[in-house]
């Protein structure tokens, strides 16, 4: 792997940090704190934190900050110094702050934002799937293999009042997805309805429709923060995976673009058995586009990616590699790239928490109007999806019988719920327990105490070493091909 690192930002003394165009200080008026909004992030600040935070500006040197901090509270000046260098060198860390002022402005606070009133239990993100059109077909896409009609989506008006009604109950993330989002010749509107919510904006997207007019656009109406997806790295086997030419010499325009902006960059690579030999480019490619962040998800199989299992589960031995090649960037890119590592379930002990917990922190929103408690909800039998075409997004989050299906533990069964872990990992992933097992209510599979378990890790065991089938890739009837 070569060292592209364009080095770490240091907190000393004489240092003047700013937040990012794509980092700010946000009152969350839904559960009465401070929080620093960042990509997908919402980061908790105590009250010493958030008056920090509140002086930076980029003039302001770390040594005069610490000194007014320590006259104002009477407290010794090389404590407050090393207390505020740790707190800004975290935030610096996850490149939330540069030196000197931004010069792109964040959104200013919309009147709407100021609005919100106390509303405790609400969500924090909501996932927008704005169209399931695409124009790369990709085997392991998350969506359904039922895909929604153009003719069937919520118009840019309603999606308005689905993002009001989300920040009233407390959303502060919306990430805005698909299918493709930008294939919507009104996401403009959409993105400018999201802003006067005052959400923070998350675009996800392929990159393959943007252009640069169009990016400039979507950064002077508020976007933050854009996720770019890499099916590869390698052009040739980016295009076999993706069914779509010439992608990755896009995705280096659009993550540029971004930058250029000063918009948030991270890039999405999703691991499997057909691109896994080069993850160390991959991680290289997100440097060289100045990326702050990198999701590197082994996926999970279920709706295309179930279909396409056999094609795409790596070996055992391939996806340890995958751990050393990760755990060494951390330490080589500190300050630098932030990762987020998902390991692959068939070779896991532990099941990963189902999106937060079912019902408990994230909502999502089909391009139908559908509201889900997991963006894959649909692959479960017997549940009712409410519509926000007919129903406030509150009622149908609080009340809601697909919500409360398998909130909290009363739904579980053994051996979750004499589990101590029970209220840690909520039985893990409810649409991964249906594929395998035939029952949501079962065990995660990936739980070593899963009585699936066993047969669950034996299909990455047995397919893996197998040659790998065609795919049956993503598209409108694709899934008839079975």
């Amino acid at each position: 792997m070569s060292d592209l690192s364009p080095g770490r930002f240091m907190i000393g003394p004489d240092s003047r940090p700013a937040f990012t165009r794509y980092a700010r200080l946000h009152e969350d008026r839904a559960r009465g704190r401070s929080v620093a909004l960042a990509p997908e992030r919402a980061y908790e600040l105590d009250p010493i934190g958030v008056i920090v935070l509140s002086a930076l500006d980029g003039r302001i040197s770390v040594r005069d900050l610490s000194a007014q901090l320590a006259e104002k509270y009477a407290a010794p000046v090389e404590v407050i110094a090393r207390d505020v260098t740790t707190l800004l060198q975290g935030l610096a860390d996850k490149r939330l702050l540069r030196e000197g002022p931004d010069p792109f402005s964040a959104p200013a606070r919309s009147l709407f934002s100021r609005s919100i009133t106390r509303h405790d239990g609400g969500p924090a993100g909501l996932l927008a799937e704005l169209t399931h059109r695409c124009p790369l077909q990709c085997p392991y896409c998350s969506n359904p293999l039922e895909l929604e009609r153009a003719s069937a989506e919520l118009t840019a008006e309603e999606w308005g009042e689905t993002f009001r009604q989300a920040a009233s109950i407390g959303a502060l993330q919306l990430h805005l997805s698909g299918g493709e989002p930008t294939a919507r010749r009104d996401l403009e509107d959409i993105l400018a309805y999201a802003v006067e919510a005052g959400l923070y904006t998350n675009l996800i997207t392929s990159a393959v429709l943007l252009t640069k007019d169009r990016l400039a656009r979507l950064a002077d109406i508020g976007l933050d923060h854009v996720q770019v997806s890499i099916q590869d790295i390698v052009a040739d086997n980016a295009d076999r995976i993706s069914a779509y030419d010439g992608g990755v010499a896009k995705k280096y325009d659009v993550a540029r673009w971004t930058r250029e902006f000063g918009l948030g960059l991270t890039i999405n690579a999703p691991m499997h058995r057909q691109n896994i030999a080069h993850l160390p480019q991959i991680i290289d490619f997100a440097v060289e586009v100045d990326a702050q962040r990198i999701e590197i998800a082994h996926i999970q199989y279920y709706a295309w990616a179930e279909l396409n299992r056999a094609a795409l589960i790596p070996t055992r031995e391939t996806f340890m590699e995958t751990v050393e090649v990760v755990e060494a960037a951390k330490k080589r890119l500190l300050g630098v790239l932030n990762f987020d590592f998902v390991i692959h379930d068939h070779y896991a002990s532990r099941p990963k928490t189902c999106t937060g917990g079912w019902g408990q922190s994230i909502l999502a929103v089909t391009p139908s109007g559908k509201a889900l408690p997991c963006h894959a909800a649909q692959t479960l039998p017997g549940l009712i999806f409410e519509n926000v075409r007919d129903k406030p997004l509150g009622d149908i989050w609080r009340d809601g019988a697909a919500f409360n299906a398998y909130r909290g533990i009363g739904w579980m069964k053994e051996p979750c719920r004499s589990c101590d872990r029970r209220e840690i990992d909520f039985g893990g992933c409810r649409c991964q327990a249906m594929a395998v097992s035939g029952d949501p209510a079962a065990t995660d599979p990936a739980c070593a105490l899963s009585p699936d378990h066993a047969r669950f890790a034996a299909f990455a065991e047995t397919e893996s070493q197998a040659p790998a089938p065609a795919f049956i890739y993503r598209r409108y009837g694709g899934a008839s091909m079975t």
